[in-house]
């Protein structure tokens, strides 16, 4: 063999390499490889365009360290599309993103219809419930794809679900079952609840209870902390936490976990170490459900963490996987199909036969009766991962991962036929 042929074959190997580590290196069984040779350098790539629409602005929160980074999602989206481009640069694909930032509060639709307009078939959304929606009923129009990578609202997978509109964020009822699921495999059944009067609290709160009627959790007890705003950072501050959440807990009775809804960032944080009765706190705070964790690192999460470290500067939260996901579906879904036509790609993604590798220890799937994406639920503290739900024990006759959220004969979902 000569030496240019010799170092054309270490090149394609290293490169095949790369493309197997970005799939998920240690983390589930690989379903068999799309195999199409390299296209000829003379060819152009057919190109796959993405949207990706969020608001934001920046936010204060009861610690420093809780503050979501300017980043937050796109970052992971970003990784996506560079992982995807890996990959595609053998199929004679590339994959492009355009992103919109939006204040919250302002409206969706120009934006959207923006991206219809330049040909972008799928789009990435980290929006409100309601402004999902929106775009999701405007993309119809287009048949355009909307994935869900920020809302967690129940009623997007209910009620309102829509047929173009799929969810890689995982819902309210998926985070608050796999931390019930928990607490019940520890034998801690008697749960206190204290909750924020902002909606997103009582949605939380509603989903804690609805966890709890679910698996034979008992509410003992609950409480609704008010919002009398105030300096969230003053030099008396902490002196008045100390002295103020016990006093205001003071009054439940014994319980084996102390629940907290604050959504809005209110006084959740401030409940750890500072309840009046010595218990463990669960919710937004203390122990935490999310879709990922910046401590994850089994089933070759390291190898993520490691990427998107080196991509954004700082560990992947729990929006940045759910963006990623979402980049990869579409990834995934050409790379297996062998094409960039949209109506095969989308007929790919609700097939039977679809599935995606997410770090997670299994090849994640969507129900077909809401499109949420199936996927495991990570317990954690600030510092660690402590669990992972489905827990031991919790069966399901089709998918354990169905034990998390609304199963399908339950579900309010109607496509309309």
């Amino acid at each position: 063999m000569s030496k240019t042929a010799m170092a054309r074959a270490l090149t394609g190997a290293a490169a095949l390499m790369l493309v197997m580590a970005g799939a998920g290196q240690a983390q589930e069984p690989a379903a068999e490889p799309a195999t199409q040779a390299a296209p000829p350098a003379t060819e152009a790539a057919q190109t796959v365009k993405l949207g990706y629409l969020r608001t934001w602005e920046p936010t204060l929160a009861l610690s420093v360290l809780n503050i979501p980074p300017e980043d937050i999602g796109v970052a992971g989206a970003e990784v996506g599309i560079a992982d995807n481009n890996t990959t595609g640069s053998f199929m004679g694909q590339n994959f492009t993103m355009d992103v919109v930032t939006l204040k919250p509060g302002e409206d969706v639709a120009a934006a959207t219809r923006t991206m219809l307009e330049a040909g972008i078939h799928y789009i990435v959304t980290d929006l409100s419930g309601p402004d999902t929606l929106a775009v999701a009923e405007l993309a119809a129009t287009a048949d355009a794809l909307v994935l869900n990578a920020g809302a967690t609202d129940d009623s997007l997978r209910g009620a309102d679900c829509r047929a173009n509109m799929l969810h890689t964020a995982p819902s309210r009822a998926m985070l608050t079952d796999g931390l019930a699921q928990y607490l019940m495999w520890k034998q801690w059944r008697e749960w206190a609840l204290v909750a924020g009067e902002h909606p997103d609290d009582q949605k939380f709160a509603d989903a804690l209870k609805r966890s709890a009627t679910k698996f034979g959790g008992k509410i003992v007890a609950e409480k609704l902390f008010e919002d009398k705003g105030g300096a969230r950072a003053t030099d008396s501050g902490q002196a008045l936490v100390q002295r103020q959440i016990p006093v205001f807990l003071q009054d439940l009775p014994d319980h084996d976990v102390l629940l907290v809804a604050d959504e809005s960032e209110v006084f959740g944080s401030y409940v750890p170490w500072r309840n009046w009765i010595p218990r463990p706190v669960a919710g937004t705070a203390g122990l935490t459900p999310g879709s990922w964790h910046p401590a994850a690192e089994q089933w070759g999460g390291a190898q993520i963490q490691n990427r998107f470290v080196d991509a954004a500067g700082r560990r992947m939260e729990s929006k940045d996987m759910q963006a990623w996901t979402a980049v990869r579906v579409i990834g995934e879904a050409a790379s297996r199909t062998q094409s960039v036509d949209p109506a095969t790609i989308d007929a790919y993604i609700k097939s039977p036969d679809f599935t995606v590798a997410a770090f997670k220890g299994q090849r994640l799937t969507f129900r077909d009766w809401d499109w949420q994406l199936r996927q495991p639920v990570l317990l954690g503290t600030e510092a660690s991962v402590v669990s992972s739900s489905p827990q031991e024990g919790f069966l399901h006759q089709v998918s354990e991962l169905d034990t998390l959220g609304i199963d399908e004969p339950e579900t309010a979902c109607d496509f309309g036929g």
